[in-house]
């Protein structure tokens, strides 16, 4: 693979989609780059093409139109089994041995495999899987069955494991889903410490919800219907006029602390 560009982590130029089996336009007109220590946040509603645009940037599928680079690498161009090596994906749908420890699980980030290769871990990737679990702040856990786990503990769990390869890029894909208001605080406090210990590390969390934002967000795009309805700073789209026009409904946005609150406002 070529060498990255020392900012830009992911540059995605007139990007366009469309579903095969019916020719649906999922993602029309997309432009888009995300640099080394931004963290951001995707939002939009149900079907305007969030997992889609997650799932370009992380290698997973192909444009239709356009042109997408990761890492330096353009796709069409690159092996992307290697490519994706070196980019953090957690998701709540991913398929994790329940009876695995959590050391276990972690430890299958060296390998980027659902059963552990235990041949492949010397000491001292051992060594990094207990720091990754400390460093995510779930090091009591390390024997603990991941499906036994709560909600927040596997989110954390699943993070450290993706930061098994030290990407350069880390996707999360609804990591807030179900957890409680405890979880989902642990989860919050350990993205800020995630943010204060890697300050190279860039970030794309799609949410639901405004008030899962760690304060360290950085930047937001608002999708709809498959375009940019607004994409930049949080300071100047997580408000109420851009979150209005991106969801069809009266929005108001506040923030208190570094944390933000979105609720829906009277029509009319």
């Amino acid at each position: 693979m070529n060498q990255p560009s020392p900012r830009q982590v992911a540059s995605i130029e007139g990007v366009g989609v469309r579903r095969v089996t019916s020719d649906q336009l999922i993602l029309d007109g997309i432009d888009w780059s995300v640099r080394s220590g931004e963290h951001w946040a995707l939002l939009g509603a149900n079907g305007a093409g969030k997992t889609t645009l997650l799932k370009l940037i992380g290698a997973v599928m192909h444009p239709t139109t356009g042109t997408v680079e990761v890492l330096g690498n353009r796709l069409g161009r690159v092996d992307v089994r290697e490519l994706r090596a070196h980019i953090g994906h957690v998701s709540t749908a991913q398929r994790v041995p329940q009876d695995a420890t959590a050391h276990t699980v972690v430890l299958t980030g060296a390998t980027g495999t659902v059963q552990p290769l235990w041949r492949k871990y010397d000491d001292e990737t051992r060594q990094l899987a207990t720091e990754l679990l400390s460093e995510l702040g779930c090091k009591e856990l390390a024997d603990r069955p991941f499906g036994v786990c709560s909600g927040g503990q596997r989110a954390r769990i699943l993070i450290a494991r993706s930061l098994m390869p030290a990407p350069s890029l880390l996707l999360l894909d609804e990591p807030f889903n179900a957890l409680d208001l405890p979880s989902r605080e642990d989860l919050i406090d350990a993205l800020c410490r995630l943010a204060a210990d890697r300050p190279s590390l860039a970030t794309v969390t799609v949410t639901h919800h405004l008030e899962e934002l760690p304060p360290t967000t950085s930047h937001a795009l608002l999708l709809r219907e498959g375009r940019v309805a607004a994409r930049g700073p949080v300071s100047e789209v997580l408000t109420g006029a851009l979150m209005t026009r991106c969801f069809g409904r009266p929005i108001e946005v506040t923030r208190q602390d570094g944390r933000w609150l979105a609720r829906s406002g009277r029509r009319g």
